[in-house]
């Protein structure tokens, strides 16, 4: 079973909707089970024991929530260096009152220090939550699901 795990953060409630879309896209390839976790609720072990990462955050200030950084700096020095991390693949969902490039950038600026490999483009949806961006959050969660199910990432 290929394990994909969602580690956000919400207060609207934005981030949380997205989140669950891509656990409805990565549930829905078979012998794929997505596990949704709240950031200050993810362990290194969460970390460790999945075969793919989507990261979710809303975007404060032009940067990622504090609850996403505290799970990177939770996890990283831990982490750093492990066979289980090294090229893991992952994506990125970002609910934005602005542009999100901000918190994307350093979201992405982290996932180079551990290693990760991006593998599909981010969803930033800039205000609403529409249908739209729920059916490219199901699409995210889909492509990072089959190709850690195919074993191509």
């Amino acid at each position: 079973m290929v394990n994909i795990l969602i580690v956000y953060r919400s207060q609207t409630g934005k981030t949380k909707k997205m989140a669950e879309a891509v656990a409805r896209g990565a549930n829905s390839i078979e012998n794929v089970r997505a596990t949704l976790k709240e950031a200050m609720e993810t362990t290194l072990d969460d970390l460790l024991g999945c075969d793919g990462l989507a990261i979710g955050s809303p975007e404060y200030f032009g940067y990622m929530a504090g609850a996403i950084k505290d799970f990177f700096d939770r996890t990283y020095y831990q982490a750093r260096g492990r066979k289980e991390i090294f090229k893991k693949p992952y994506v990125i969902f970002i609910s934005a009152g602005n542009d999100g490039q901000g918190a994307l950038r350093s979201i992405e600026r982290i996932c180079i220090g551990y290693q990760f490999k991006k593998v599909y483009d981010p969803v930033i949806a800039k205000g609403e939550i529409d249908e739209t961006i729920l059916a490219q959050c199901e699409e995210l969660g889909k492509v990072i699901a089959a190709g850690c199910e195919a074993r191509i990432y």
